[in-house]
């Protein structure tokens, strides 16, 4: 039963279907017009008064059946193909009426071919007047193609995998929504789907062709230019299997965005995307451990240097999560500081939001920050971090990277902060650049400021590799290498290294955060080592392009100060677990230090530099080795 509130908007719908039932009417008309003239020796439209009361009586029926099936309370324009079956139900449940009373009704008015051919006719006239854009666009084209030599510009044909509901929303949008901005045309050759249930079922139009193991023949068979992947929830290892298949072919690679990323999305989500790396990863979603307690970083006021970089941003937008008093982003970068406070920015986190710029090398300005805020959580990611440039200026990484660490942390610790966490890298271990080795100094520095008594601030760090997409990373280079034609440049055929995603390694790094007792080191499980060269080849093939042929890969060796393969942690350092399965906690005898002499040595490192002629890393070494020594004469 219909209640109140629909009852009251019953005339409504009846007045916006007013324009569409007349036409059915009129279609109606038309149909039984034709059947009969073809049916009896009369002439078109002479009919008798017994016939045209049966047709009105057919009109009536007919529009009261397509109200009630829904043919008059949808967008015709914007529906999918499959609601021809709302009409079809109208007119059946119609012909359901109409033939028992014409069948009965004295003397009968029409024959029963009549009206059943009839209503059969007047479908396809129902159908043809809702589809009509289609119906227009697509006689259009073939017009021009066939008299004009004119066809589509650009039409690219799709084989999409997976044909459930992302799979049937993305055919859809291919076919009848696509971007204003983008003039090509996409024809959707058919689906693969695992589902043994949908071979060689239709879905908008388009069938169910085969399972993954069929993709290359596919492709090759109905030339195929683009695959898109429009499957949601799918493992790492089932997207990585699938993507095997894809890459035995030409065509481009593109994935089909979450519907419910484009809810939460913090920009505007595309209907495609390439592949991306970090879905090669196959990562896990980022959640909070169950086991780990939040309170530490929850509702405190907390400082995020190097905010615009990477990993600061990607601090900045997790640890609102947390329902900071204040989030304090310090940057000396005043262009990308001012795009993270716009981004982050509502009418909810302004008031919390506190970009400060500075530089971390610059006393006066942390003095007024830490009076005037006092931060009690610091996440310190602000520090010079490319191997080559710094091998070149090893000045500025000792001034920004050791001196700007002590300069932050020595105000957390007169300031009271609870707690502060160094980022730290991988190339800190056996470091055999300037840069690695000015990160193992800062290590080292968070066990001295530690050891230190009348303080109560919990010094960490927290050490991982790679993270993919990061400034300077070889992802970012190769995207636009690939972009640009040509070609990709690789170090070393044998190169690995370690990759995370940002938003892991820092919702990791804040995991480390609750963990930490003071003067402890952290390290991050990264998983498997990744080839680089077998890194960029499958970017090249996820854009449909050969390596060697269409895209080529040059090698331009080893620069100073890189490592052929990283380490996470030296020989003399022992992993521990933690509750959380991805941290572990380094724990070494060399791990400890006499903090006075140590740092003694760093002042005289800022006010001397670097000795003449000796070289910049063999000074930090010997610096690293008075710290890793230290705690082995104390033990004796």
């Amino acid at each position: 039963m219909w209640d109140k509130k629909r009852l009251r908007r019953l005339p409504g719908k009846v007045w916006r279907a007013l324009p569409l039932a007349l036409l059915d009417c009129l279609l109606l008309i038309l149909a039984y017009s034709v059947t009969y003239s073809v049916r009896a020796p009369v002439s078109f439209l002479q009919f008798g008064q017994n016939e045209v009361l049966f047709i009105l009586f057919a009109m009536g029926v007919t529009v009261l059946a397509l109200f009630v099936t829904g043919g008059y309370n949808r967008l015709w324009s914007r529906t999918s193909g499959h609601d021809v079956t709302v009409l079809l139900s109208g007119v059946i449940a119609a012909s359901a009426v109409l033939v028992p009373v014409d069948f009965f009704w004295r003397p009968r008015p029409l024959p029963l071919s009549v009206v059943i051919v009839g209503n059969g006719l007047a479908l396809t006239g129902f159908v043809a007047v809702r589809y009509r854009s289609r119906v227009i666009s697509g006689l259009a084209w073939r017009w021009r193609a066939v008299w004009h030599s004119e066809f589509p510009e650009d039409t690219r044909r799709v084989l999409i995998v997976g044909a459930g509901d992302a799979g049937q929303t993305t055919a859809w949008r291919l076919k009848h929504r696509t971007p204003n901005h983008d003039r090509r045309r996409y024809h959707v050759v058919g689906f693969v789907d695992d589902d043994p249930a949908k071979q060689q079922m239709f879905i908008e139009g388009c069938q169910v062709l085969g399972t993954r193991v069929d993709i290359p023949r596919l492709v090759r068979e109905r030339r195929v230019d683009l695959i898109i992947v429009a499957i949601h929830n799918i493992t790492g290892a089932d997207f990585r299997d699938i993507l095997s298949y894809c890459e035995q072919t030409s065509a481009r690679i593109q994935l089909v965005p979450d519907i419910f990323a484009q809810i939460d999305a913090r920009a505007k989500v595309p209907l495609l995307r390439d592949v991306t790396p970090e879905d090669l990863l196959g990562r896990p979603t980022v959640n909070w451990h169950e086991d780990i307690d939040a309170a530490p970083v929850t509702g405190k006021v907390i400082l995020v240097t190097g905010a615009a970089g990477s990993i600061g941003s990607e601090l900045c937008w997790q640890l609102l999560q947390y329902q900071p008093v204040k989030l304090i982003m310090l940057d000396n970068n005043e262009s990308g500081l001012h795009d993270l406070y716009v981004e982050l920015c509502t009418e909810e986190t302004c008031d919390v939001l506190v970009p400060y710029l500075a530089d971390v090398t610059q006393r006066g300005p942390l003095l007024r920050l830490f009076e005037k805020y006092r931060p009690q959580v610091i996440f310190h990611s602000a520090a010079y971090k490319h191997v080559p440039m710094l091998e070149n200026h090893p000045a500025e990484s000792v001034r920004v990277n050791i001196g700007g660490t002590q300069q932050v942390a020595g105000l957390a610790r007169d300031y009271g902060a609870e707690r502060f966490v160094l980022i730290s890298t991988d190339k800190a271990v056996n470091p055999t650049s300037v840069m690695g080795a000015s990160k193992r100094v800062c290590e080292l520095l968070m066990h001295a400021l530690a050891q230190q008594p009348g303080h109560h601030t919990l010094f960490t760090a927290v050490r991982f590799g790679n993270v993919l997409g990061s400034r300077g990373s070889v992802v970012p280079t190769f995207n636009r290498q690939i972009e640009r034609g040509g070609p990709v440049t690789v170090t070393d055929p044998a190169m690995k290294r370690y990759f995370m995603t940002i938003p892991e390694a820092v919702n990791l790094v804040i995991h480390a955060a609750c963990l930490t007792k003071g003067g402890d080191l952290f390290m991050l499980q990264m998983g498997e080592e990744v080839r680089i060269l077998e890194l960029a080849e499958r970017m090249i093939r996820l854009r449909g392009l050969r390596p060697y042929e269409d895209i080529a890969i040059r090698f331009t060796g080893v620069r100073p100060g890189e490592k052929m393969r990283e380490e996470l942690h030296a020989d003399f350092e022992t992993l521990v677990p933690t509750v959380h399965p991805s941290i572990v906690q380094l724990v070494s005898q060399r791990n400890g230090l006499h903090p006075a002499l140590f740092g003694d040595r760093i002042n005289q490192l800022f006010a001397q530099g670097f000795p003449d002629g000796r070289e910049p890393l063999a000074v930090l070494r010997d610096l690293i080795a008075l710290g890793e020594h230290e705690m082995e004469i104390q033990k004796a």
